[in-house]
């Protein structure tokens, strides 16, 4: 698992990957109530916001973190959107996307937590 710096984690299996948001992002963001998914074909270059999340106190962007299309959605997440909360690594997963491009920019998680480090200083 690959972690992108705007809190969004990568899955890769061959060119192929899942991916939802880190455990810090569900964290930050509080209860989820609604997502907005993707729809099924849609293609996104990277940095593009790929769904967005809304939960009871803020509106949360999340970003493709390379080159995609959308392959599957997490149709769970309709009816318990919440479970982005309690398993925001594995059940909480968001899309399934075919990729292209470079994921060298990626954080392995010990990157990452440093990177979660760096950021909570600067606050």
């Amino acid at each position: 698992m690959r972690f992108a710096p705007t809190h969004e984690w990568f899955k890769a299996e061959g060119d192929s990957a899942t991916l939802g948001i880190s455990d810090f992002a569900q964290g930050q963001l509080g209860e989820v109530v609604y997502c907005e998914l993707p729809d099924v074909g849609a293609k996104f270059k990277s940095k593009d916001t790929l769904c967005t999340l809304e939960s009871v106190k803020a509106v949360g962007e999340v970003y493709a973190p390379v080159d995609c299309e959308i392959t599957a959605v997490n149709e769970k997440l309709q009816d318990e959107p919440a479970t982005v909360n309690g398993s925001p690594e594995d059940e909480g997963w968001l899309v399934k996307v075919k990729f292209t491009g470079d994921t060298s920019s990626l954080m392995d998680r010990a990157a990452y937590e440093k990177h979660l480090e760096s950021e909570k200083t600067e606050e």
